[in-house]
């Protein structure tokens, strides 16, 4: 069972910044399931995860580190990472009730449409979906995960391109024995976790297992309800194979395979969703103390993801299927990363890397009763080569510490194509969109300086993003509103900076972040008429803010606190004008949580954790406003014996009613209400 991390000082920091401490583990020390393994000092590696991480250079910006990820009991991951103010999903809903294309993932209010504009790895390998690029969230709930690095602001080329507003890391780690657990909650939820792991051979293997099933609640707001609204059912599960085996004294060999499902229903007929998903990594890591160290990886990425929608008669008391899509795409990849020994350590970091997407959509639509009239079917694929280097100076303590990155990348679009036709007829449309290529270059300057318990900061970047299939090629409609593809949308392009200032003081740390960011060729929804948008390059959309965090040891617990204050706007001209000065879709100016959390010494425990979002607007115009909300979660758990616990939990305990949608028409969809749990663990 994963506990909570004792002590204030893992919470708040990047796993890579805990090299040096004083009270770092020793080789193949155990803390709280993740081995920190004892190598240079500037490398530290998490097993499981097989990458090898600087030690330092995301010290010269705002980054945190999550670390209490309890696995089961109706957890989720996408929820954990509410916690840190500032990140947010396109959507309010988890990844129970939202529809799976609209859980891209941000941050300081670099949002606008449903794709991810920070980049989400599992083990430096990217997670957003190749056709879409939103994130499959509950394909993660069924991983062991000993970690999670967020590190804010772009320019981290040696994580891959797509790092516009930062990069959420996951890290999976090892098991090492066997836990389990089995919880039952709200409107008839089941939620089943299982784990198990040790030794093989010279190597480890580990299975992890999870299964959660609930009738769902009912999405559209009291009130607004009529004979077609019902309750959202959802079914997922997951499974995954990890092996590891040393390949001589200073190598190793790590393979990965999982699975997951994903079921979801909108609470009309005609708009269940499902997502099938298969991922595979293989993973050579030479790491010889003292000398050149390097890694060899190898992935692949495959979805197929099904979905209906429906049209709802002004009345809600009929629903007609409006369109059913099929949308099977495919993500490859490989890495490659040398760190050759320089003055005694590994501060340099060079290497190449290269991703590959396919997909396309295939949707019936225009439908006499059940009947569909015409079908159509689009995509396209991209590809992206890079080469990047990052030097650290390395943490002498006290002092200063300098980073410096750079990033060039080639990329290139196929041959795309969109085709419509009616079925059983004659074809409607047949387009093809010419091939594309271009350069793009990405980077990071920082510095930091460390006097006794105080460390001011400062970084400059530039990142970039690819267009997606989706929002290249593919049109959609929601309801009665249209939004039209743009197969001539270009990369949109980052500048930012920031400066920022920590105190840490043992069992006390604080920080502040200042930054100012720039996304030019920013891709949005535009409205051309009523009820007609068009995906198109904004001229920017510029933000600012800041960023704070506080943490205390009270106790036997920590207690943590995060706002953001995000200052954004769109900087628009031509068809865009009326976005000029508006907010960004989707983006809130106050975020910010407060939790409470022990630090499982004792055999009692628990959390308790309010979060707010401030109001936002639901579409470019703003026309439609999405309220403020504030939520409390909290749980309590009792180690009855040895490794056997008892454990309850509750999500959004005021009931409070949350926005995560609103229709032109009005009619508001919300997320979770109250959902309680109770259930019981097992280790050994």
């Amino acid at each position: 069972m994963i506990r909570l991390l004792t002590g204030a000082a893992l919470l708040a920091m990047p796993a890579a910044a805990m090299a040096q401490d004083e009270g770092a583990p020793q080789a193949d020390e155990e803390i709280c399931c993740i081995n920190w393994v004892r190598l240079p000092p500037q490398v530290i590696v998490v097993n499981g995860s097989g990458a090898l991480r600087p030690s330092d250079s995301d010290k010269v910006a705002a980054s945190s580190l999550l670390s209490d990820l309890d696995p089961g009991l109706g957890t989720r991951i996408e929820n954990r990472l509410r916690d840190e103010a500032g990140i947010v999903q396109f959507r309010r809903s988890d990844g129970r009730s939202a529809h799976p294309t609209s859980q891209g993932v941000t941050l300081r209010g670099l949002g606008g449409n449903a794709s991810s504009r920070a980049l989400v790895t599992l083990d430096g390998v990217p997670q957003a979906d190749p056709f879409g690029g939103w994130v499959a969230w509950s394909a993660y709930d069924a991983i062991h995960l000993g970690g999670i690095v967020v590190t804010r602001g772009g320019g981290s080329g040696a994580d891959g391109p797509g790092a516009l507003a930062g990069t959420i890391g996951l890290h999976s780690t090892m098991t090492d024995g066997a836990t389990a657990s089995l919880a039952y909650g709200s409107r008839d939820g089941w939620d089943a976790s299982a784990s198990l792991g040790g030794k093989l051979g010279s190597g480890q293997v580990a299975i992890d297992g999870r299964y959660s099933r609930g009738d769902g609640f009912v999405p559209v707001a009291e009130g607004q309800r009529d004979l077609v609204d019902r309750a959202a059912p959802y079914e997922q599960g997951g499974l995954g194979l990890r092996l590891r085996f040393d390949a001589g004294a200073d190598s190793r060999i790590e393979a990965s395979l999982r699975g997951f499902v994903d079921r979801r229903d909108r609470g009309t007929d005609f708009t269940t969703s499902k997502t099938d998903g298969v991922d595979a990594s293989l993973r050579f890591v030479h790491e010889p103390y003292g000398e050149t160290q390097w890694l060899a990886l190898a992935y692949v990425q495959v979805r197929d993801f099904d979905s209906g929608f429906a049209s709802v008669a002004a009345g809600r008391n009929s629903v007609v299927p409006a369109l059913f899509q099929r949308v099977p795409a495919t993500g490859l990849g490989a890495r490659f990363e040398l760190r050759p020994a320089v003055g005694g350590g590994n501060t340099l970091r060079i290497g190449t890397d290269w991703r590959r997407t396919t997909g396309r959509t295939e949707e019936d639509f225009f439908f006499t009763g059940v009947i569909p009239g015409r079908h159509r079917i689009a995509g396209g694929s991209s590809d992206t080569v890079g080469a990047f280097a990052e030097w650290t100076s390395g943490d002498a303590g006290d002092g200063f510490l300098w980073t410096l990155s750079g990033r060039l990348d080639r990329w290139w679009l196929g041959e795309g194509y969109r085709l419509e036709r009616n079925i059983g007829g004659s074809t409607i449309t047949s387009l093809r969109f010419a091939a594309r290529q271009g350069w793009e270059g990405s980077g990071r300057a920082g510095v930091r300086w460390t006097s006794d318990a105080w460390s001011i900061r400062a970084a400059g970047y530039r990142g970039w993003r690819l267009p997606t299939l989706n929002e290249l090629y593919r049109p959609f409609r929601v309801g009665a509103d249209v939004t039209n593809a743009n197969e001539m949308l270009e990369p949109e392009r980052l500048w930012g900076g920031e400066v920022g200032i920590d105190w840490d003081k043992g069992s006390t740390k604080l920080s502040a972040t200042l930054f100012a960011n720039r996304l030019s060729n920013a891709i949005a929804n535009v409205t051309l008429a009523p009820n007609l948008s068009q995906r198109q390059n904004l001229g920017a959309i510029d933000s600012k803010g800041i960023e704070i965090g506080a943490e205390q040891v009270v106790g036997p617990a920590t207690l943590r606190a995060t706002y953001a204050f995000t200052d954004a706007e769109v900087d628009a001209s031509g068809q865009a004008a009326t976005l000029d000065g508006r907010r960004p879709a989707q983006i809130a100016k106050h975020g910010g949580s407060l939790s409470l959390r022990s630090n499982g010494r004792g055999p009692v425990g628990g959390f308790a954790t309010l979060r707010y979002i401030g109001k936002q607007n639901e579409d470019d115009l703003g026309a439609l406003v999405l309220g403020d909300a504030l939520t409390l979660d909290a749980g309590l758990s009792w180690r009855v014996s040895g490794g056997f616990s008892i454990e309850a939990r509750g999500e959004n305990l005021f009931d409070e009613l949350v926005p995560a949608a609103i229709s032109s028409t009005g009619i508001v969809e919300r997320a979770s209400p109250r959902t309680l749990w109770v259930g019981a663990r097992v280790s050994f």
